[in-house]
C-alpha cells in the first residue's frame, strides 16, 4: 500500500502547499481554518441541477474562493458566486452573489489538531448590502470532529431583508488517512424558510494538500447567507444540488527561483541527529537531543519537501529536493514540534533536554 500511495505522490503535482483540507471539514461549514502565512488560497465550489424533462437543462452554481492567511490565526478571504437565491426575495438588480471577510481563530491549534478551536469571521455580502458575521467552533477527537456556527446578518435574503440569525451543525468522520464522510444543517432561527443541508465524501490527494469532494446539498452560493437557507421550489426542480469541489493552494515562496535562482538549502554545519525523509515520511519522528545541539534533515525522497515548526517564530527549510539537506541547532530545552508544509500529514518533533 505504501509503494501505491509513492507511485500515486509521484506522478501528482509536487508543487501545492498547505490549504484548507475538505476532510476537516463538511460543506457548508467553513470550520476555524485561517491558512498560513504566505499561502494564497483558490477553492472552486461548483453544483449544478438538472431540469425535468424534456429539457433536462443545466443550471449551474459555481461558488470561488480567494483567501490568504496572515501568520497562523488570521484570513482574509473572498467568495464569488453566481446564480445566487440570496437576492431573490429582495430588489437585488443581479444575482451575482460577492462576499468579502476576514476571521480570526483565537482559541485552537492548527486545522487537525485535537481539541477545541473557536473563531470569528465578520463578513459583508454585496449582493445583500449586508453586514454578516459567524461565531464557529469545531472539537476534533481521533477521527471525528464535531462543527457549530452561530451567524448573523443585518440583511438577510437582500438589500430589503430584516436581521435574522441562523445557527448550523455538522459532522466530519475521517474513515482513512485519505476519505473522509460529513454532513450538516444549518437554517435560520426565525424564519420559515427550508434548512440548507449538504453531504460529502472527501478525498485528499496522496502526496499534496490538495483535497476534493463529491456533495450533494439544497443551496446555491456557498456564503454565510447561501448556507443559512435552502430548498428553493424555484431553482431546484428535483429538490437538490449536486457538485464537487477542489482545493489549490499557491505558495508565495514557490516562486522566489524566478527572482534569485533556485540556491541551496541551509547548513548549520555538524549535527548531533540525522533525520532522513524518505517515502513520504519522516523516518525518525521522535529525536531527543541535549541543549545546544542541532538537527540535520536529508531528503533522500523523489518529491520536495520542508521542516516547518509548529512555533512560527523557529521558521523551518525552504523546499528541499532530493540530496538537500537542512540543519538546525536547538539551544533551549523543549519540544519542538514539526510538520512538512506541501504534505502536512508527514509530522515530526525534536525534544531537547
Amino acid at each position: 500500500m505504501r509503494r501505491l500511495i509513492l507511485g500515486l505522490a509521484l506522478v501528482s503535482v509536487t508543487t501545492p502547499l498547505a490549504a484548507q483540507s475538505l476532510l476537516y471539514r463538511s460543506p457548508n461549514l467553513g470550520g476555524t481554518w485561517t491558512g498560513d502565512g504566505g499561502v494564497v488560497h483558490f477553492n472552486f465550489l461548483h453544483r449544478f441541477t438538472v431540469s425535468e424533462g424534456p429539457a433536462h437543462s443545466v443550471l449551474n452554481f459555481p461558488t470561488f474562493t480567494l483567501a490568504v492567511g496572515l501568520g497562523r490565526s488570521i484570513a482574509l478571504g473572498y467568495h464569488f458566486g453566481t446564480n445566487s437565491t440570496v437576492g431573490q426575495r429582495s430588489s437585488a438588480q443581479t444575482d451575482n452573489e460577492s462576499e468579502f471577510y476576514a476571521r480570526w481563530r483565537f482559541i485552537g491549534g492548527r486545522e487537525g489538531d485535537p481539541g477545541l478551536a473557536v473563531s470569528v469571521t465578520p463578513a459583508y455580502n454585496y449582493l445583500a448590502e449586508s453586514l454578516d458575521g459567524e461565531l464557529g467552533a469545531d472539537y476534533t477527537v481521533g477521527p471525528v470532529t464535531v462543527m457549530g456556527a452561530a451567524r448573523w446578518a443585518s440583511h438577510a435574503y437582500g438589500p430589503d431583508g430584516d436581521g435574522h440569525i441562523a445557527l448550523a451543525g455538522g459532522l466530519v468522520a475521517r474513515l482513512t488517512r485519505y476519505i473522509a464522510v460529513s454532513g450538516d444543517v444549518g437554517a435560520y432561527v426565525d424564519t420559515s424558510t427550508v434548512a440548507a443541508w449538504s453531504a460529502a465524501l472527501s478525498f485528499l490527494i496522496p502526496g499534496s494538500p490538495h483535497t476534493f469532494s463529491l456533495q450533494a446539498g439544497n443551496n446555491t452560493t456557498s456564503t454565510i447567507q447561501g448556507n443559512s437557507f435552502g430548498g428553493s421550489e424555484v431553482v431546484y426542480s428535483r429538490g437538490v444540488a449536486y457538485g464537487f469541489e477542489f482545493t489549490i493552494p499557491l505558495h508565495l515562496s514557490r516562486f522566489a527561483p524566478w527572482f534569485k535562482g533556485s540556491g541551496s538549502a541551509a547548513n548549520a554545519g555538524d549535527a548531533t541527529a540525522t533525520v532522513h525523509i524518505a517515502q513520504l515520511t519522516f523516518q525518525t519522528d521522535t529525536v531527543i537531543i541535549p541543549a545546544g545541539q542541532s538537527v540535520r534533515w536529508v531528503n533522500d525522497d523523489e518529491l520536495a519537501h520542508t521542516v516547518t515548526f509548529a512555533d512560527a517564530a523557529l521558521g523551518g527549510s525552504d523546499l528541499l529536493a532530493r540530496g538537500q539537506a537542512f540543519t538546525r541547532a536547538f539551544d533551549h530545552p523543549g519540544t519542538y514540534a514539526y510538520t512538512c508544509t506541501p504534505h502536512p500529514f508527514m509530522r515530526g518533533v525534536v525534544i531537547v533536554k
